[in-house]
């Protein structure tokens, strides 16, 4: 980022730093992203679902932003220090070079388990540097007034229900309901910046340099601790431990939740309205991360999942979209009202924004499958599951067994009305088909014989009606022929050989149709209307999947090509956002576990591929 960024939510100067121009850091409870500018123009808290605190990503007059950069122009640089979810922002002038160190330090003992706090560090490296620092937050997506009462080197900030305190070893004053300071630092010396949530038994707590330099020091530690459990030792170890890194920043530690993405409403075009929020637990995304985590040998962050989904997701809750939610909240709640917040304009005007999300009540049957397949390979790979999980298992695949057969909305929560998805039909034969393993591995009690009916019914349905003579392809939804990237699956999930005449003649079809220079399309939202308005970029999860299916295809150069393309559209950090434009920008929500969870699994088989 250039000049420009330094003039960003000033008078005059008031603009976006790109979605793709932002780093994530967190404590396992809720994240902020930070700009290429140093500003962090996203945070909520305490938990992700939280309202906002900063939230000029969304309006960058109303959201409310922490900015801290040098005061004059600078060319900017953003790194993480190595294996680590600690981010460097790095400041070059003539006179001088100076760097923002951000972190949220992990859980202190128990005493401090209430405790939220982010840490911003200002170094001098070299010469030296004017610094201007600018907190500004917005309570309550921006809705809330709050008061701010300056004493000394704490500014507390306060609305109904939310108090933060600011203490910082440079002098601050007021500025109606902000706090600025200005402060020069020369080479070797530091300024250092805490912001904790305060109530209750916390109170503000000064941070002087001793102790972020202890708090740096531990959260440094903690991450490296955690990523050295990794196995893998391939050749694109880096792209992958950055993922998985991304992945262990979007899981909610007090209930082993895993969120889809830590954002709301950032959008899958410019000025279009496709913005959602993606701040829960889809059971989709959530046992996807599950097979990517075990994958690498991250069995702990699995084990807590399976204990969300024991709590919280239980078959019988009598809903009329299925024993499961598509999705849940954090705590797994399960009402998710959806509204939109009319003053917020959006990411460079796109509105709406939203919060909650109403997709929590449509019928997706693909969750099926994708949960059942992920406590399969938990139950393979982990550990044996509980006699109480089998019995859960089970009441789900006898759910399966009577529900398979009936129109849904899809894995891409289309509003466009119910349609017999073929991928729908494909994750209900994976969920019966992985349950008869378990029980055939484990001896464990089950209708096999009514299972194994059924699990065949689906597969001579799908290549019945979910093939298209004419398109010489399998295809999105019975009795018509339009082409999804979800049939991807079908090989990686074992239902056909990724060799078979029909599926090589599918994936020539989609890499005719679906496919831009490597790039993913899910479908053609012409010729299959889902409901809104505009078009969209290229999917991510299904650019993986396609390197994914060509490796099992034995197409390993293309495979190999497409990868490596792929990783040329991650951010300056390896993060990705949900899509990629045609111009290459990152859209959509950011980062996605879907994106990074697929990045693992491709790079993984293409490992093993070229041997």
């Amino acid at each position: 980022m250039g000049e420009a960024a330094q003039d960003r939510g000033m008078p005059g100067g008031r603009r976006y730093v790109p979605i793709a121009e932002h780093g994530l850091i967190g404590d396992l409870r809720s994240v902020a992203l930070v700009g290429t500018d140093g500003t962090i123009d996203w945070y909520c808290c305490p938990a992700f679902d939280a309202p906002s605190v900063f939230a000029s990503i969304l309006d960058a007059e109303r959201g409310g932003c922490f900015e801290l950069a040098a005061a004059v122009p600078a060319r900017t640089k953003q790194f993480y220090f190595p294996d680590t979810n600690v981010l460097i922002t790095r400041f070059f002038t003539e006179d001088g070079v100076g760097e923002v160190q951000d972190f949220m330090p992990l859980g202190g003992g128990a005493a401090e388990t209430d405790r939220h706090r982010l840490i911003r560090r200002v170094v001098c490296v070299r010469g030296s540097l004017p610094f201007r620092t600018r907190v500004a937050p917005r309570f309550d997506y921006g809705s809330l007034p709050h008061t701010v009462r300056l004493t000394g080197d704490t500014a507390v900030f306060e609305a109904t229900g939310l108090a933060l305190a600011l203490t910082a070893t440079v002098p601050l004053e007021a500025d109606g309901s902000d706090v600025r300071g200005d402060f020069k630092l020369s080479e070797g010396e530091t300024a250092v910046f805490a912001l904790d949530k305060v109530g209750g038994d916390v109170t503000p707590r000064r941070c002087a340099r001793t102790e972020a330099e202890e708090q740096f020091a531990a959260t440094v530690a903690y991450w490296r601790r955690w990523l050295s459990a990794s196995r893998y030792k391939g050749r694109w170890r880096e792209m992958v431990h950055r993922s998985a890194l991304t992945l262990k920043l979007l899981t909610y530690a007090p209930t082993g939740a895993i969120v889809a993405a830590p954002t709301t409403s950032l959008p899958e075009e410019l000025g279009g309205e496709r913005n959602w929020d993606y701040r829960y637990v889809w059971v989709r995304d959530a046992a996807f991360c599950v097979y990517a985590l075990l994958r690498l040998g991250f069995t702990g962050e699995a084990e807590a999942f399976m204990d969300f989904v024991t709590r919280h997701v239980s078959p019988g809750d009598g809903k009329t979209s299925g024993p499961l939610q598509i999705m849940y909240g954090i705590d797994g709640r399960t009402e998710l009202p959806e509204r939109t917040l009319d003053h917020l304009e959006g990411h460079h005007g796109s509105a709406p924004v939203r919060v909650g999300n109403a997709a929590a009540d449509q019928l997706q049957l693909d969750i099926y499958g994708a949960l059942i397949d992920s406590i399969y390979l938990y139950d393979k790979w982990a550990q044996p599951i509980s006699s109480g999980q089998w019995d859960d298992v089970c009441a789900l695949v006898d759910w399966v067994c009577v529900h398979w057969d009936q129109p849904d909305e899809g894995i891409w929560e289309t509003r466009g009305g119910r349609k017999n998805f073929l991928y729908s039909r494909l994750m209900c034969w994976v969920a019966i088909e992985r349950a008869i393993r378990m029980a055939n591995r484990r001896g464990l009690p089950a209708d096999l014989p009514r299972w194994r009916e059924c699990r065949d019914t689906i597969y001579r349905r799908i290549m019945s009606r979910g093939w298209s003579e004419e398109r010489r392809a399998f295809v999105q939804h019975e009795d018509d022929d339009v082409l999804d990237a979800a049939v991807l699956m079908m090989p990686l999930t074992k239902f056909i050989a990724p060799t078979d005449p029909k599926w090589l003649s599918t994936l020539d079809a989609l890499t005719e149709e679906l496919v831009s220079d490597s790039l993913v399309y899910r479908y053609d939202t012409r010729s299959s209307p889902d409901g809104l308005r505009g078009d969209e970029g290229t999917f991510s999860i299904c650019s993986f999947w396609y390197v994914e299916a060509m490796v099992h295809a034995g197409r390993i150069d293309e495979a190999r090509l497409a990868f490596e393309k792929m990783l040329t559209y991650a951010n300056h950090l390896g993060l990705y956002a949900e899509e990629i434009s045609h111009t290459g920008e990152q859209q959509g929500n950011f980062p996605q576990a879907f994106t990074h969870l697929a990045l693992i699994s491709a790079a993984f088989n293409l490992d093993r591929a070229l041997g």
